[in-house]
């Protein structure tokens, strides 16, 4: 098994939200569309080693993001294709707004 390797000082930043089950499918294809520009957006930001994104049917949506630090992690709250483009796309398929928490590593494998 090989996964990214995350420096001493690194973060995970959790997001999480919530939606109507019955709009899974809505949620997933929004998912797919915005990852056309938010990757390439996300990509250029210093710092980062690795961004997850899923949905569950039962009506959850995360994206688990690996940085080297805090600081670069934080960026991800000044990018504007993330916090208008994505987050208006999610709002208007019923995604809440989402819960977002810089986590320090404590360990990994």
């Amino acid at each position: 098994m090989s996964s990214p390797v995350i420096p001493a000082g690194g973060v995970i930043r959790v997001s999480h939200a919530t939606f109507e089950p019955g709009r899974f499918a809505e949620v997933e294809q929004m998912l797919r569309n915005t990852s056309t520009y938010l990757s390439p957006a996300i990509k250029r930001l210093e710092g980062l080693l690795g961004y997850y994104a899923g949905a569950s049917p039962e009506g959850s949506v995360v994206a688990v993001s690996l940085w080297d630090n805090d600081a670069h992690a934080s960026e991800m709250a000044n990018l504007k294709e993330m916090t208008v483009e994505a987050r208006g796309e999610a709002e208007a398929v019923g995604v809440s707004a989402p819960a977002i928490v810089n986590h320090a590593l404590v360990w990994q494998i």
